[in-house]
């Protein structure tokens, strides 16, 4: 009797080892465990499926694989780079100018005054880029204008890739001509080393803006940056990228600056 006590103490002693250590006992496999007695953990409650987030059923479905190449950037390794290989007789192609950045800058002094002004012009800006926008605080403290350091007075992006060359498309295809009474755009908006600012009066103009949907009319400054070094290279690059420059005077004249 005591013998069997003894064994049946200690089986039970070797039983709860195994138990703390998460062994699997005798006769069978713990359900928590794999194939090999490795420990296996349980599904945490998103994989599952609860908690997740779900998105409403009236966006698109977020596409996934490789992104198509937008068709500005295919006609400019087609066909723009030879041209400009041509004209300004480069010795190498990668003196070839190319657009660098796009920087899309909306200046908010209102914001001092109107709470939703910012949350406005974050919503329209990231519409019309698809982006997300960085808010611009204010560096200095000004008392002429009412302007403490640190105050929000602005929003801004910055666009590189394939966001830019889709950005600058739609700008030369489709925002500009939309422009009440347009003429083309000013040659000698360039800053002497190729990089072209260029302003609009109001946001309508982009197709992702709709007109009952905002509070009031803004404005935004565009910042074409490319790596030409001089102001022809630039222009004539933008040139052939598609932007409607004006043709009724030359660039540098007096009437061309108006």
């Amino acid at each position: 009797m005591a013998d069997r006590k003894a064994g049946g103490a200690k089986g039970g002693a070797s039983k709860g080892a195994q138990g703390k250590r998460g062994l699997p006992a005798k006769g069978g496999k713990s359900a928590s465990q794999g194939p090999r007695g490795v420990p296996v953990a349980a599904p945490s409650r998103t994989a599952r499926g609860a908690g997740q987030r779900r998105t409403p059923r009236d966006l698109p479905p977020v596409p996934t694989g490789a992104r198509e190449i937008p068709r500005l950037r295919v006609r400019f390794d087609a066909e723009i780079k030879s041209q400009l290989v041509k004209e300004f007789s480069y010795k190498s192609i990668m003196q070839v100018p190319s657009l660098n950045k796009v920087v899309v800058n909306i200046g908010l002094g209102e914001a001092l005054t109107n709470a939703n002004a910012m949350q406005s012009a974050v919503g329209d800006l990231e519409a019309i880029t698809g982006q997300k926008v960085m808010v611009t605080k204010a560096k200095r403290s000004i008392s002429q204008f009412r302007l403490r350091q640190g105050q929000q007075i602005g929003c801004m992006v910055t666009l590189r890739g394939a966001r830019m060359y889709d950005f600058v498309d739609k700008l030369f295809s489709i925002a500009l001509p939309r422009v009440r009474d347009f003429s083309g755009v000013s040659p000698d908006s360039f800053d002497g080393r190729g990089n072209y600012t260029l302003g609009v009066r109001e946001q309508l103009i982009f197709p992702e803006i709709q007109y009952d949907e905002i509070d009031r009319l803004r404005g935004m400054e565009i910042v074409i940056v490319t790596t030409a070094l001089s102001d022809a290279e630039g222009r004539r690059l933008l040139e052939l990228l598609g932007m409607p420059f004006r043709k009724d005077a030359a660039p540098g004249s007096a009437r061309a600056s108006r």
